[in-house]
């Protein structure tokens, strides 16, 4: 089937499995961890700095990395160390629904390409996933600096963000893509936001939402 839309930007974490999973409060307790043992500070203090940050600049990371100059590489495989598969389950319906989409499949995260192969691999789509752009390739700038949806969309060889959809947890993250003319989809129990196309409660409704895009076009 062919489609208006060229590009399905997806988000990582919390946006391809639940967000009540755990997964993510262990990636935080692991940077909390890594922030107490990096900079010598108390868990509170290091939980108000990764706040902070994450408002600030997107990313604990970038946070660390203009403040304190840490290794962004020693960062990433200290903060990604968990044990995925306590975590997730192969999920054969994301699969299907993915195999089945005609545009061309690009995780967008500001997680590690490491990290997102190992994530892919446990739910069972890393097959279906035609590219992972990380933040790495990004060169650190991360979502929802306007800056890396501009780099993303080179890194995936689109020219025009109206053929291209982003679909992802946070609604901070969508906002900068629906101002350059993407299509944008909230996946959350977030309150609607008149700025975003398209609210769904979790990754298995989108087909829901892109068969709609298609008819409507």
């Amino acid at each position: 089937m062919k489609s208006n839309f060229r590009i399905l930007f997806l988000d990582l974490d919390e946006t391809l499995y639940p967000s009540n999973n755990g997964l993510w409060e262990a990636i935080g307790n692991r940077i909390l961890t890594y922030m107490m043992k990096k900079l010598d500070i108390a868990k509170d203090t290091a939980a108000g700095l990764r706040d902070e940050y994450f408002l600030s600049y997107g990313t604990t990371l970038n946070g660390l990395r203009i403040n304190f100059q840490i290794d962004p590489h020693e960062y990433l495989t200290f903060v990604h160390d968990v044990p995925i598969l306590d975590f997730l389950q192969p999920d054969p319906g994301l699969c299907d629904m993915l195999a089945k989409l005609p545009q061309k499949r690009v995780v967008f995260t500001n997680a590690s390409r490491d990290h997102a192969e190992r994530v892919l691999g446990r739910l069972g789509v890393i097959n279906e996933i035609d590219q992972v752009i990380d933040i790495i390739a990004l060169d650190f700038e991360n979502k929802p600096k306007s800056s890396a949806y501009v780099r993303a969309l080179a890194l995936a060889g689109e020219h025009d963000p109206k053929a291209c959809i982003l679909v992802d947890d946070r609604v901070q993250n969508l906002l900068p893509a629906g101002m350059m003319g993407m299509t944008t989809v909230l996946v959350g129990e977030d309150p609607s936001n008149p700025d975003i196309n398209f609210t769904i409660s979790n990754i298995s409704e989108l087909a829901l939402v892109l068969n709609g895009l298609e008819k409507g076009s």
